[in-house]
């Protein structure tokens, strides 16, 4: 019986063992067909996340060309050393060696690594890498686990900063963008790395000039150095666009610039910048644009350094204004085309009406810009002399209201219709907004001042071009574009932009030949660029004009077309504290309409501003019992 009853409890104790073993089997076959079937793939996935990493590919951006189809941005092949994320934290003697062979600073670095918050996507370190680190790289491969060189199309501007406000420039997107733009479309194209445009043309057209990125999947070892190369999705380029600027043209105006600039600061005068606009009149297309000072892109499109941005930043002359479409400047004398215009038109006076200037007007003590007195003169001697007290008459007899009404026909105080980013609108004198800013009222001094482009008139050097524009192509108004053509991926066009026709000016075609004749006398002998057009070969009508400046010098400005009786250009330039337009901005017109109708053009000294330089601006009010100067006979040019 005892023997019985101890089998029975060794059977049980066996029984029991039997069961958790049993029982543990189960679980764990249970387990492993959760692992290996339900979520095989999640895991499986999980594996192969561990294993490979995908390596994005970034798109060549579109081309753009100008209108004879030379590259005036394109792309580059260029080396780039990218990080690939681990998950773990870096060494920091690896980053200290990378630092080290990029000359970089080890907290920049770091500082990218940390601030990458996607995934295993490549964080990009440094662009356009010479042959020399790139092989020092390689030679500490084995010191560098997840350091990668890649070859990458690089943004290149091979005119450097040649039109760099009109081009833009471009950047890396930034992790906070990204975010942003995850937010709003979580199937967005745009990932880490992506070069997007961030001012001009390139911002402008970023949809059609940055192309798809593509990417490559590489298997990485256990210290995340790649090992091979597994698929990859190619990349698909930008589209192209093309251009109504003249490469040529825009070097010439660039170097015109440039020379005058030079010229003038060695004559004393603290010129600080220039703007500068060239447009076929008959179209609206535009042939060359310059804002002086400029900024070269590539420092962008390479990963701009600290000094660099600062010394962009703190430059006084602010080289990232596009100053041809958001400067504004009080247009001085050429206003005069308008008010003379408007004093014609509604007949306050006839052309061969003579108006004595004894130095200052007989209602109001104003006078010309230098004391002169000019005697007896009719529209077109006091056009082509720009005389202040004919114009102060002239603003007398048409009034405000006039002057605003034909203003308006001209365009001033309303945006151009360019296609650029940061257009103003400029501003045209009035009592209601002199009402409406300082609460004031009108007094008739004030019309005076806006008769000669004075008092709360402010233009943009686009604004003028497209004044003369009508002036010179019989009164029709067509908005200027810059843009001429958008290709598709295979580079036929996708869409074409011409001529744009906004109005007819409402002035009968002999009023306005009476204001083109007063124009070409500008150029002429006796004119206020007589001397500096004297022997020009082509037939040129402009007028010079110099503004009052707030804050310094006078503002220099010169507008011109050309041939005067076939118009095929219009050129303005605008010269800050340039002093007086036909010394200072004037030699700016001509080199670009010598370089335009291939004139040789004989590079001495300008002295014309040098001569002219006293500094009071047209306008500018002469104390009362001052004896009026330089009294000027019928063949002196006067100053402007």
């Amino acid at each position: 019986m005892l023997e019985s009853l101890y089998k029975r409890k060794k059977t049980n104790r066996f029984d029991v063992l039997f069961y958790i073993v049993a029982g543990i089997f189960i679980v764990l076959a249970l387990r492993l067909m959760t692992l290996q079937i339900l979520s095989g793939g999640y895991y499986q996935a999980k594996a192969e996340g561990n294993r490979l990493r995908m390596v994005s590919m970034t798109a060549a951006r579109g081309i753009m060309y100008d209108r004879n189809g030379q590259i005036l941005v394109g792309s580059r092949p260029a080396y780039t050393i990218s990080i690939l994320p681990t998950g773990k934290a870096l060494d920091e003697g690896e980053v200290a060696k990378l630092a080290a062979l990029l000359k970089m600073k080890s907290e920049d670095i770091t500082k990218k690594v940390n601030d990458h918050k996607y995934g295993y996507e490549p964080i990009r370190i440094a662009n356009d890498i010479s042959m020399d680190v790139v092989t020092s790289i390689e030679e500490h491969r084995h010191e560098l686990p997840g350091v990668t060189i890649d070859v990458e199309p690089l943004r290149y501007y091979p005119y450097e900063t040649m039109a760099s406000q009109l081009f833009g420039y471009v950047g890396e997107v930034s992790e906070e963008e990204l975010e942003e733009l995850k937010q709003q479309d979580p199937n967005t194209l745009i990932s880490g790395g992506t070069i997007l445009g961030r001012s001009g043309l390139e911002k402008l057209y970023d949809s059609i000039l940055r192309g798809t990125d593509g990417g490559k999947q590489v298997e990485v070892d256990a210290t995340g150095r790649p090992v091979a190369e597994v698929d990859r999705k190619h990349t698909v380029p930008g589209s192209n666009i093309h251009l109504t600027i003249d490469a040529n043209l825009q070097k010439a105006a660039e170097e015109a610039v440039k020379n005058q600039l030079e010229q003038l600061r060695a004559q004393g005068i603290p010129a600080q910048g220039a703007a500068v606009v060239a447009m076929d009149p008959n179209t609206g297309a535009i042939l060359a644009m310059v804002s002086a000072p400029e900024f070269n892109p590539n420092w962008f499109a390479k990963g701009i350094t600290t000094a660099q941005w600062n010394q962009l930043n703190n430059d006084k002359n602010h080289p990232f204004d596009n100053k041809v479409i958001s400067g504004e400047y009080p247009p001085g004398s050429p206003f005069k085309i308008i008010t003379g215009t408007a004093a014609l038109d509604l007949k306050k006076v006839t052309p061969e009406e003579m108006i004595f200037d004894s130095g200052k007007h007989w209602l109001i003590d104003k006078r010309n810009a230098e004391g002169e007195a000019l005697g007896w003169l009719n529209f077109n001697k006091a056009l082509a002399k720009s005389d202040n007290v004919y114009f102060y008459e002239m603003g007398n007899r048409v009034g405000i209201e006039g002057l605003v009404k034909y203003a308006g026909y001209f365009g001033i105080g309303e945006k151009t219709g360019i296609n650029l980013v940061g257009e103003a609108s400029g501003n045209m004198a009035s009592p209601a907004y002199k009402r409406k800013v300082y609460d004031e009222d009108w007094y008739l001094g004030e019309t005076f001042d806006a008769a000669i482009g004075q008092s709360f008139t402010l233009v943009t050097p686009l604004q003028m071009a497209v004044m003369l524009s009508e002036v010179a192509n019989g009164g029709i108004k067509y908005r200027p574009y810059v843009v001429s053509r958008i290709d598709n991926k295979d580079g036929t066009p996708k869409e074409i932009f011409g001529p744009d026709k906004l109005g007819i000016l409402p002035v009968p075609k002999n009023i306005m030949d009476l204001v083109r004749e007063g124009l070409r006398d500008v150029t002429n002998e006796g004119g206020t660029a007589g001397e500096l057009f004297k022997g020009f070969p082509i037939d040129v009508a402009g007028k010079t004009g110099t503004s009052e400046n707030a804050h310094g010098r006078d503002h220099g400005w010169f507008v011109a077309y050309a041939p005067y009786d076939k118009p095929q250009i219009v050129v303005v330039a605008l010269v800050e504290q340039g002093s007086f337009g036909a010394g200072s901005a004037g030699p700016i017109v001509k080199d670009i309409l010598a370089a335009y109708f291939n004139v040789p053009v004989n590079k001495k000294s300008n002295d014309t501003n040098s001569k002219s330089n006293k500094e009071t601006a047209t306008g500018t009010s002469i104390n009362k019992g001052q004896k009026p100067q330089n009294a000027v006979t019928s063949g002196q040019p006067r100053k402007d």
